[in-house]
């Protein structure tokens, strides 16, 4: 009787250097082509991207992916492999930003959404000097919290960096 393969699904997250969000070099983009030529789509986030899939493909792809990256430049590449439950826990980001909202809204003394307008600016520039803004989404989890748009977001944002500029 032929032994049945164990084919177990894995994910792998990797972050690669230099990396400037929303302006990905060629060391980025030939490391994405690599995993998508083992057949596998990459899932690009604000922190690092992540591949799902059998183990002997992602594994496979992974060594690519290193070479392929290192070799049009990058700089460093982290990598983190797992099962895909235990991967999940390490990439799920969103718990980080829900730490960061209930610590705003007990520092402000309510839930976003209830907030007046200058308190809601207030809250937008804590979560931002706290790093909530690099994490994949969060802009729009925070404006559904806020009940404004993810434009209004956008714009508090930007007048938190206007005031900042040196005049």
């Amino acid at each position: 009787m032929a032994e049945v393969e164990n084919i177990q699904t894995i994910r792998a997250e990797f972050l690669i250097e230099p990396f400037v969000e929303g302006s990905p070099g060629p060391h980025v983009k030939a490391a994405l082509e690599a995993a998508r030529a083992a057949g596998l789509e990459p899932d690009v986030g604000a922190f690092a991207t992540t591949i799902e899939g059998p183990s002997r493909i992602v594994t496979e792809a992974v060594g690519s992916l290193l070479d392929a990256a290192l070799d049009a430049g990058a700089t460093a590449v982290q990598i983190r492999v797992g099962d895909a439950g235990a991967a999940a826990r390490f990439s799920d980001l969103h718990i980080a930003l829900d730490r960061l909202v209930e610590g705003v809204e007990s520092e402000l003394g309510g839930r976003l959404a209830d907030l007046s307008r200058e308190d809601k600016q207030v809250a937008v520039r804590l979560l931002d000097q706290r790093g909530a803004f690099l994490l994949r989404k969060a802009v729009e989890t925070v404006g559904e919290l806020m009940g404004v748009s993810r434009i209004t977001i956008y714009n508090y944002l930007n007048a938190i960096e206007r005031a900042e500029e040196p005049s």
